[in-house]
Order: C-alpha cells, then structure tokens, then sequence
C-alpha cells in the first residue's frame, strides 16, 4: 500500500471487510496507516457487508465502500435466488447504507456482460438517484470482444439517466485475451476508470495488465479531477488469499463468493 501510494494512486481498494476479520483488519490498518490515497473496501449490497466495510475505513482520512451485487439472469435465478426487483431493491438500500459512512460510493452490476440492457439501464438509474458517485460495469467472466464490449458502454452512458453526473468504470477479466482491448474499447466510448491488473494478477485468466509491478489497479480518467486535472487517477486492489477448493471452482465460472 505505501508503495501505490507513492506511485500517486488516488484509490486502493484494499480488501474484502466481510470475508474475514483479518481482512477487515488488513483494510483498517491500511486506513491508518494511508494519507495519500482513498482507502476502499469491497462490500456486496447487504448490511453484513456494507457494515463491515464503513468499519474498516473508517480511520481513513479518505474512504470510499465499493458494493455490488449479481444483474444477469443467470445470477439472480441460480446464484441469488432473487427476482429482479428485489435486486434492485437490495442496490439501492446498499447505496445509500454505505452513503451513511462515507460520500464515494462505487456500485458495479456483477456479470454486466451477461445482463440484459434494459434492466442495467434500470438498476444504474436507481443507484445514481441513491447517491453512488462511480458506476462499474464488468466483465465478470471475461466473455465479451471490443466491439461489443465499447458499443454495451456507449448504449448505458446514452441511455441512463444521470449518466453525466457520474464516473463510468469498465472491469474485464481476460478468459479471452481481450480485457486490454475490451478496456481501451470501452475508454473511445466514454469510460473515465478501467479497473485493471498490474503483472495480470487476479481470479482465472486474470485481468488487464497495464505493465506495473504491484497486484491490480484501476485506471481513473478525470478530466476535471479536482487535485490533477488531465491526469488518469489511479486505483488499486490488493489481493489476500486464492479461493480454496469449491469456491474456486464456483469463481471460475463468475460466481463471488459467499462468505
């Protein structure tokens, strides 16, 4: 963490709060420890989670709480067991529960690549009326191509509402080889953050590389940011453990795991 700091990233995303009290204890030390970066913890939109997380970054002296929760069909069904209203519902409260500990919150619409476009339009509208200042849209199973992947961008910043109120934010897996070119498709068309992998380090195939020597990073194009203007702002997540057994398996096919 200190070494992203002095790299100037804006953001590390330094754990998961919920998966285990020594992560939660990792992220609040970093929260301590950090003066120069956004401290933020990873949160599902439940209160377990979201509770977890505002603990955790509470000693930063600046925090963000990064929630998510399943959109494709196959998720809600199988995975959530969830209708899609009740999804809604769920984004929304984690929202504005995560707004009570901290004023940047990033919602992200797990397995966006699978998900139908009307209901991302729905969900992303819902979240930005409840306050999440970044919207995340993933490539959770690294099945997407360029064209396809910068066009989904394109049709959610022209059709949501709102949508100029917030940062847009790509995240490819790259099961496919793609996630480079699927990230730099998804910037020609209006993404200010790529949620990228320094060495390739993450889950599967791994993610993006952007050529650097720490674990995963995101990359923040602001164009107004209010300490460096035309600067990318970076944005780091740092990686604890590999899913044993099972959950490993369920990961590999786009499933998180449920703590």
């Amino acid at each position: 963490a200190r070494q992203l700091e002095k790299l100037g990233v804006d953001v590390i995303e330094a754990g998961f709060a919920a998966a285990s009290p020594g992560y939660a204890e990792a992220i609040r030390t970093i929260a301590e420890t950090i003066q120069g970066s956004t401290i933020c913890s990873l949160a599902r939109a439940n209160e377990r989670d979201i509770h977890a997380a505002g603990g955790a970054i509470k000693p930063a002296k600046s925090g963000r709480i990064h929630t998510f929760i399943a959109t494709s069909p196959i998720h809600m069904e199988k995975k959530l067991r969830m209708q899609p209203d009740q999804v809604v519902e769920a984004a929304i409260k984690a929202v504005k529960l995560a707004l009570e500990y901290t004023d940047d919150v990033e919602f992200s619409a797990e397995d966006a690549v699978r998900s139908e476009m009307d209901f991302l339009v729905r969900i992303f509208d819902e979240v930005i009326k409840a306050g999440a200042r970044t919207i995340n849209v993933p490539d959770t199973v690294g099945y997407s191509i360029p064209a396809l992947w910068g066009e989904r961008m394109k049709q959610l910043i022209e059709r949501v509402p709102g949508a100029d109120k917030v940062i847009w934010s790509t995240h490819c897996h790259n099961d496919l080889g793609m996630a480079v070119a699927n990230s730099l498709a998804a910037v020609m068309n209006g993404a200010r953050q790529v949620e990228c992998t320094i060495n390739g380090l993450a889950d599967r195939a791994g993610r993006d590389r952007d050529g650097g020597a720490y674990p995963q990073g995101c990359i923040q194009l602001r164009h107004a940011h209010r300490r460096h203007p035309d600067r990318a702002v970076v944005q780091a997540r740092l990686h604890h453990h590999r899913l044993p057994g099972a959950a490993e398996q369920g990961h590999r096919r786009g499933e998180r795991l449920r703590a």
